[in-house]
């Protein structure tokens, strides 16, 4: 699979080499980030269905994490999409084993909400189509970026 690069990364002449290679701030992925982190925050507090907040929600905070790590670090898309998946299939599973009770939060809502107490096989499907989303999203955003300059 061909991986998707960005090619906007501003270099500043007081960074040293190694952390001006490895981070890189994109304000496009950083509104996208606090956007949909409002959006969370909104279906969290007022959004109690059986369809939006399970499963759509899941499927943006996959969204959300992607973007957010694209602010600020210079990786592939291929590499934050896929980093992000297996971040997300661990905290799923940490859910299965009752992280939040084994660390003392099951008091906490924050926690309960943030972390989830509940592992599901559905949830698993939910952030696969979310990266999925990614990275259609970012191979038509390719297209068109290397459409415009040839």
């Amino acid at each position: 699979m061909k991986e998707f690069k960005h090619n906007f990364i501003p270099h500043s002449i007081n960074t040293p080499p190694s952390a001006k290679n490895m981070f890189n701030f994109k304000q496009q992925y950083f509104i996208l980030a606090v956007l949909l982190f409002i959006i969370e925050v909104l279906i969290a507090l007022f959004v109690h269905d059986t369809i939006i907040r399970p499963y759509i929600g899941d499927m943006l905070v996959v969204i959300l994490i992607y973007c957010f790590l694209q602010s600020f670090l210079n990786i592939s898309v291929l590499t934050a999409a896929v980093s992000v998946l297996i971040f997300s299939f661990a905290v799923e599973f940490m859910q299965y084993f009752k992280i939040v009770e084994l660390l003392g939060l099951q008091h906490n809502q924050l926690a309960k909400i943030i972390i989830g107490t509940s592992f599901a096989w559905m949830d698993l499907l939910v952030y696969t189509a979310g990266i999925a989303i990614v990275l259609i999203a970012e191979k038509i955003v390719a297209v068109k970026s290397s459409s415009k300059t040839h």
